[in-house]
């Protein structure tokens, strides 16, 4: 098949909201710099959702969307010299070209040439699509287009990694759990022993537990609008639990309360400005970290007050946990394969490829984590 276009199967969003459409497209060989995957799992991450609902974005349809998944190198274009056909692969939504100021700084993951980009539709070398129908261009989506049996993408967006690892499993490595675990283990990095509240029970929130777990932490307050998620949380080392309806204080004062003064370390994973302030304003003064994972609506604006920073108290900013997708994330797949990182509780459901609208039903209606959709079946 190399040089060759491929047919295969596809999952297409034809407009917003509309269950996607099982059809037959076209897809071209990689150019240069790019590779082309044959996907074996993917899932569905809420950003897909929120995309394919298009309410507060430009509506780009026909579109394929998709970007957390595993697979294999099926064929590499032009100047790839890093990948080949065969390797096992994660391909993330954000990338690493190795060569701009953010890729030489031990200090950034943000990529100048391949950072997310929502709006583009094409590949970056040409502008062109790799996906058609009968002649027509089918729009990429975060330069990933997970749901198709086979897809094209930069190489900087692909992370090749430990063939032993089940792409079963670590396929939900590559967006959301990454973006959780990172936040607190590269960011907020809590000391063993110290106590960290997580702002936020979905996936990312979860994940922002597990990291939290891992590190040690004593007491991991998560914090919900949602009870049903107190019980699921609790398998990712979520010892107390704070539903904000329940109390009529502020929640910051509700956790200085619980914790003498406030928490070490706090992950927000909400996006609701209002929990951005929670989160700040509940960690201890003098050496509290708080650290912004939610990503708020384009108008969005907050305040604290000074003293808050005067107080020695520190807020940060994260994307995707600071990992580099191509140096760091086979690491984060090792973790899992050391058996440090459980991956197998954040996996609610599987559904067959042609049953994938299925997965959508299950994340609006809030059943699910993580749903992994089989591309074979």
């Amino acid at each position: 098949t190399t040089g060759q276009i491929i047919r295969c199967k596809a999952a297409v969003a034809w407009e917003a909201g509309k269950p996607l459409v099982m059809e037959e497209v076209e897809v071209a060989p990689p150019q240069k710099h790019e590779v082309r995957i044959k996907i074996l799992f993917t899932s569905l991450c809420h950003t897909d959702v929120y995309f394919w609902e298009a309410k507060g974005q430009t509506p780009l349809f026909p579109r394929i969307l998709g970007h957390e998944a595993g697979g294999f190198v099926e064929s590499v274009g032009e100047g790839v010299t890093d990948l080949q056909p065969g390797d096992h692969v994660l391909p993330i939504f954000t990338g690493e070209c190795g060569d701009c100021p953010h890729c030489q700084s031990e200090e950034s993951n943000m990529c100048d040439l391949l950072r997310i980009n929502t709006e583009r539709v094409g590949m970056i070398h040409d502008g062109e699509s790799r996906f058609s129908i009968n002649g027509k261009p089918i729009n990429h989506f975060l330069g990933t287009s997970t749901f198709s049996e086979y897809t094209v993408v930069h190489s900087g967006q692909v992370a090749k990694i430990n063939p032993e690892a089940p792409l079963d499993k670590v396929c939900i490595v590559s967006c959301g759990l990454s973006t959780g675990l990172g936040a607190t283990l590269n960011v907020a990095k809590p000391k063993k022993g110290q106590s960290v509240a997580v702002f936020g029970l979905g996936a990312v929130g979860l994940a922002a537990a597990e990291g939290a777990r891992i590190a040690g932490a004593s007491r991991i307050i998560g914090v919900d609008l949602n009870p049903k998620r107190f019980e699921e949380a609790k398998k990712f080392g979520v010892t107390e639990f704070v539903n904000p309806r329940e109390h009529d204080k502020p929640v910051q004062q509700v956790i200085a309360e619980m914790t003498n003064g406030g928490v070490d370390r706090s992950v927000e994973c909400t996006g609701s400005v209002q929990a951005m302030i929670q989160a700040f304003e509940c960690v201890h003064d003098g050496w509290g970290v708080a650290v912004l994972v939610g990503v708020p609506s384009k108008d969005d604006a907050f305040k604290s007050h000074p003293m808050n920073f005067l107080n020695e108290r520190t807020l940060k900013g994260t994307f995707f946990g600071n990992y580099k997708p191509k140096t760091d994330i086979p690491g984060v797949v090792e973790k899992y394969m050391n058996k440090e990182l459980e991956l197998e509780k954040f996996i609610t459901h599987t559904v067959p490829f042609s049953e994938i609208n299925k997965a959508f039903d299950y994340m609006l209606k809030g059943e699910s984590i993580r749903c992994i959709i089989t591309m074979g079946a």
